[in-house]
């Protein structure tokens, strides 16, 4: 079995880790192993504490949500119009740039491996919580709220990536094992009050120098964005308020600012690690000389900017070799380290709420309430007001507007296009060979041959 290894300075919570993290399947998990540390782990809150925030820095360094190239950020922009792969076959991007997965591709297998691991160690931290007689009541909630947060989200980002998955509540490796798929509707009713638990167990941290543990207001996002994906515009609308609403936490930035450590437009953000490590996404998006060892912005997505919008300027880096032009985003700006940390990756931005509320608005006739959003984020970018009037014509200017606002930010561009039934018009005129049933990814082939209930194959696989 191969090892997932992750970032820790104790002997203790390296075992329970191992522990947790040790297989290839999260059907494969050894049962007395986990009672034996789960034991051990919460008899202490640091450990417990400690094993939580483990699995943050396993999402940031691993998986779907990881800032390096193997992550949704750069591989959902090949997917889709964001970025342009080099033709190096030893490019792991190719395949995704190329629409042609398999469900023998590594990264696609990464992506719901990691994605069940980390699922499979919140679990355990909730199922420990509730058996430990040790740690105080305000302790077990937020170890408890953040645990269902963390597996809100994962299952969040499964279901859109694979269509029918499993939602996995506990840690029985047997039941694990021979687990079957929980239709998407489904997926995302467990989503919805699963969130809905953590919001009563979570404090708000909006007063958090960096927030990088989630609070209320993190969990409210992730339902403000779960209702709007499964067209509940209402509620969608609503929660998305209760977040904005919170107007001496949080605030838009200026455009330069908003990716910055100390930025109020950050609802959630990713530790770095270490003092002084800065993103994983710089390290990987940045570029100085052409051409690109990897992966630049698609001259689509690049030329598709107003001139005067402080995203194509800010946000856009060019580099030339004198002859050619190439682009890379320049969203994060330190792609080294530096004497203190400058920059997190951030998840969760005040940004995407106004959004968020703009397409819920629209899509109930509130057109007015609509633009009034979608306004405040074009006038940090610099640009007037829109000139979209009818319900069509706003919305399509805010799907416009979640393009240049969230390009290469883990994947919005091909979720947006999902939700607004504009996959195949799109990305058929600006991809070779894109085909309908490429909405979905492949369930990865070693997942499907050790558990036959998890077949069908997804579709034109």
């Amino acid at each position: 079995m191969k090892t997932v290894y992750i970032i820790t300075k104790h002997l203790l919570l390296s075992y329970i880790i191992i522990a947790i993290f040790s297989c290839d399947s999260f059907v494969e998990v050894d049962l007395p192993k986990s009672q034996l540390t789960s034991v051990a782990v919460f008899q202490d809150y640091a450990t417990a504490d400690a094993a939580l925030t483990d699995i943050y820095s396993n999402i940031r360094d691993i998986g779907i949500l990881t800032g390096t190239g193997y992550g949704i950020s750069n591989q959902l922009g090949n997917y889709t119009d964001e970025i342009t792969s080099n033709q190096n076959p030893n490019n792991t991007s190719l395949n995704f740039y190329n629409n042609a997965l398999l469900p023998s591709n590594t990264v696609v297998s990464g992506y719901w491996n990691a994605s069940y691991n980390q699922i499979y160690a919140s679990n355990a931290i909730i199922e420990g919580v509730e058996i430990s007689n040790n740690l105080s009541d305000q302790q077990k909630k937020q170890l408890k709220g953040e645990a269902l947060f963390i597996r809100s989200l994962l299952h969040l980002y499964l279901v859109n990536i694979f269509g029918d998955v499993p939602y996995i509540t506990q840690t029985d490796y047997r039941k694990n094992s021979v687990v079957s798929r929980t239709s998407s509707e489904k997926v995302y009713e467990n989503i919805i009050y699963d969130l809905n638990d953590a919001i009563t167990l979570l404090s708000d941290n909006g007063n958090d120098f960096e927030r990088v543990r989630p609070g209320i207001s993190a969990a409210k996002a992730l339902l403000a964005r779960t209702y709007l994906y499964n067209h509940s515009y209402p509620e969608a609308a609503n929660m998305a308020s209760a977040v904005l609403n919170q107007e001496d936490l949080y605030a838009l930035e200026d455009i330069n600012m908003v990716f910055l450590i100390t930025s109020k437009e950050t609802i959630w953000q990713l530790q770095s690690g270490e003092s002084g490590r800065n993103t994983l996404e710089a390290s990987f998006f940045t570029f100085t000389s052409g051409p690109p060892p990897q992966v630049s912005l698609s001259n689509e997505l690049v030329n598709s900017f107003a001139s005067n919008d402080l995203r194509r300027t800010q946000w856009i880096k060019t580099v030339s070799d004198g002859t050619s032009i190439w682009y890379h985003v320049y969203k994060y700006k330190e792609n080294n380290s530096t004497s203190v940390s400058k920059e997190y990756s951030v998840v969760f931005r005040l940004a995407e709420q106004y959004l968020i509320r703009a397409e819920a608005r629209a899509e109930q006739g509130d057109l007015i309430g609509a633009k009034e959003d979608l306004n405040k984020i074009r006038h940090r970018a610099g640009l007037d007001d829109t000139d979209a009037i009818s319900k069509p014509e706003i919305l399509t200017a805010i799907l416009n507007e979640r393009k240049w606002e969230f390009f290469t930010e883990r994947g919005h561009r091909f979720f947006d296009l999902k939700r607004f039934g504009q996959l195949d018009n799109v990305l058929s005129n600006v991809k070779s060979g894109w085909n309908t049933s490429d909405s979905l990814f492949p369930i990865p082939q070693t997942e499907l041959s050790a558990n036959p209930n998890l077949r069908p194959q997804n579709p034109g696989y």
